[in-house]
């Protein structure tokens, strides 16, 4: 990874109106600069500055009056950058502030400012601190969260990977008591339904806005990974993939070579589908899709969307890829050609086995 987006959520940041969580910011700038040298830039989006000013005027819900919810954004931002200079100061780092709005993004000029700003900031070893200028912002041409806004500054900023650390461990099967879903790699309407709002005093969002994020990030060839920050000390081993309790959403279009960085954040594989040579030539070098008519066998169990092992008819393992059909669904399709597929599955716009950007090549 060259260049990481970390998001914190207010709920990461304080504690409670008008507390900063130095400690929290200690420990990230501490980490920060451990991974900067090995020449990985950073950018932080930070939230909290309404919840800080919140504090300062004695506020214990989020102000619905327009004209102070701006002025709790204005005296709590000011909070806010002083910690983060002070922890990276302690780092022997230097932070800046970086404030943007929906324009910055939708004007082309502007967003390209945007783009030479960062790239001089991180030229120049800076570490810049972003967030949306909700002191000027009318409501309806904000951004709405930091989620949407760390994932447009993926795409803009031309980031690998981009973490977001909040008070929920990932996306759950159901939002109060649901179980972990550790991977996603393509984001369906099933996955948008688990989502729910936010229902913090201090902030917005919630893993609606999240799931929107990851959208708009893994659709710009950004990995995108969410999971609690107030159960990690350190960012080092979920950028190594080693601590990966959370959820990993695939990046898209990025060439074979370059998906190969992710596959420790790929679960393991749940079964087997054996290929022809030819349908392995066009795998390992037309970066293809993998259709039904190019498979000699399959075995698992396997479900659909699960992790499968891709082998050549030597049982060679060439690549690992994600499934769009299970396995029961497969046996009945192998060999067969795509207008077929498309008639035995009605429901389906799509005849490939596995789409071309979710097949990872375990060698060059």
């Amino acid at each position: 990874m060259k260049r990481i987006i970390i998001k914190l959520g207010t709920g990461i940041l304080s504690q409670g109106e008008g507390k900063i969580r130095t400690d929290r910011m200690d420990n990230l700038a501490n980490d920060i600069a451990k991974l900067s040298q090995n020449g990985i830039k950073f950018v932080i989006v930070s939230s909290g500055a309404v919840g800080l000013g919140m504090g300062k005027l004695g506020l214990s819900e989020r102000p619905k009056d327009l004209s102070l919810l701006r002025a709790c954004a204005s005296i709590g931002q000011c909070q806010l950058m002083n910690a983060w200079n002070q922890a990276f100061e302690k780092s022997g780092l230097l932070a800046s502030q970086v404030l943007l709005t929906r324009e910055d993004f939708e004007n082309k000029k502007r967003s390209q400012k945007v783009q030479e700003t960062l790239e001089s900031l991180l030229k120049n070893n800076v570490i810049p601190i972003v967030n949306e200028n909700d002191s000027v912002c009318d409501e309806e041409i904000k951004l709405g969260d930091n989620d949407v806004l760390s994932a447009l500054l993926s795409s803009v900023g031309n980031a690998d990977f981009l973490l977001i650390l909040s008070t929920v461990k990932g996306l759950m099967t159901h939002p109060n008591a649901g179980l972990l879903i550790p991977f996603v790699a393509e984001i369906t309407p099933s996955i948008e339904i688990m989502a729910k709002g936010t229902q913090s005093a201090t902030s917005v969002g919630g893993m609606t806005t999240k799931i929107e994020a990851a959208k708009i990030a893994t659709k710009s060839g950004c990995a995108v990974f969410i999971a609690s920050g107030e159960e990690k000390s350190e960012i080092a081993p979920i950028i190594n993939g080693e601590d990966l309790q959370g959820t990993f959403f695939a990046p898209m279009g990025l060439s074979l070579s370059n998906r190969r960085k992710w596959l420790p954040f790929y679960p393991s594989s749940k079964g087997m589908i054996t290929l022809s040579k030819e349908a392995c030539k066009k795998i390992m070098k037309k970066n293809s899709s993998l259709f039904a008519n190019g498979i000699i066998t399959a075995n698992g169990p396997f479900e659909k969307a699960d992790v499968v092992e891709i082998k050549d008819p030597e049982g060679k393992a060439l690549a690992i890829g994600i499934t769009r059909f299970s396995l029961f669904e497969l046996q009945g399709i192998v060999g067969r050609d795509n207008n077929e597929i498309l008639n035995l599955f009605p429901g389906r716009n799509r005849p490939e086995v596995i789409h071309n950007d979710h097949i990872i090549l375990l060698n060059d």
